[in-house]
């Protein structure tokens, strides 16, 4: 009685020792791609309207650095470049000038031109002088003369101005690129957060000093989580890219919640096995990562364990 009784005992403790073998080939923890959002100017923050935990879109302002000084900056260049403006000669005005020399002096040149014509008639009749065709002669030529020097000077002046004019607007140039430096540090004064996740951790407060490369807030996409698994070399025939695995992870009644994820990533260096991670077979030294995303519908944390079946 004694023996049969003992043999019970032995068999129901070795049936319970079975009941908890672990029935899955591989486990690991859950973690998510990280997004360390930095200051990109430095100033005091006037506002960083966000909390660990809150939801947060791709695209929204989330704050802003004071850009005071950056605005008055940009009113000095804008003031330099009106400046430098005033000082540009007129081209116009001064080239009319020449223009109506020319003009009176063409008109005069060709009065002469038809009055040489009529004395050269009246000569031929007798009714003129031969003195009277050297004069005129002699006035056109002078006038002549005239009209080239105009030319000529019209010709000198336009250089010097359009040298002036090509120096002045040399030195507006770099005004120009300053503002537009200007531009891109005050645009970067607003703190956007560029992807849509959760906010994991903050790391500075409104009224505190930003620095430029200094971390504000981490942000992670939680709507998918990846599983970093770990399997021994034995299994590593058995996985492959893009393979659909069932991911067990500890529910609150106790029991095991299946979910389905596919292997994304294998590593292709062995490792040995992290102490927090037990493998099914125990006796491995080196084991495989293997990363394994799922969708996520908020039951699944950073750093929860969960368990995979090949």
């Amino acid at each position: 009685m004694k023996t049969s009784l003992f043999v019970l005992i032995i068999a129901t403790l070795l049936t319970c020792c079975k009941g908890k073998e672990n029935p899955y080939d591989a486990s690991g923890t859950f973690e998510a791609v990280e997004t360390i959002v930095s200051a990109e100017v430095t100033g005091r923050i006037t506002k960083l309207d966000l909390e660990e935990g809150q939801e947060l879109k791709a695209g929204q302002i989330v704050g802003y650095i004071d850009s005071l000084q950056l605005f008055l900056k940009k009113k000095q260049l804008e003031a330099q470049i009106k400046a430098t403006g005033s000082k540009l000669p007129d081209i116009a005005a001064q080239t009319n000038v020449y223009k109506q020399q020319l003009a009176v002096s063409q008109v005069r040149l060709d009065n002469l031109l038809h009055e040489q014509k009529r004395i050269q008639n009246l000569l031929k009749a007798d009714a003129a002088t031969p003195k009277q065709l050297d004069d005129i002669t002699a006035q056109i030529a002078e006038l002549q003369k005239q009209l080239e020097v105009i030319r000529k000077q019209d010709a000198a002046q336009a250089s010097v101005l359009k040298t002036q004019t090509s120096g002045l607007r040399a030195d507006v140039l770099p005004l120009y690129v300053q503002i537009e430096q200007i531009n891109d540090q005050l645009a970067k004064s607003k703190i956007i957060n560029e992807v849509n996740g959760s906010v994991l951790t903050k790391y500075a407060e409104t009224n505190e000093m930003a620095v430029a490369g200094k971390p504000l807030y981490k942000v992670a996409d939680l709507s998918t989580i990846i599983l970093r698994a770990y399997i021994t070399g034995d299994q590593l025939p058995k996985v492959k890219l893009n393979q659909n695995v069932k991911v067990l992870v500890d529910s609150a009644d106790g029991k095991y919640r299946g979910l389905q994820g596919q292997i994304e990533w294998i590593s292709s260096k062995a490792e040995f096995t992290p102490k927090t991670i037990q493998t099914k077979d125990e006796r491995a030294n080196l084991v495989y990562a293997v990363k394994i995303r799922l969708k996520n519908d908020g039951f699944l944390k950073i750093g929860m364990y969960g368990e995979v079946i090949l």
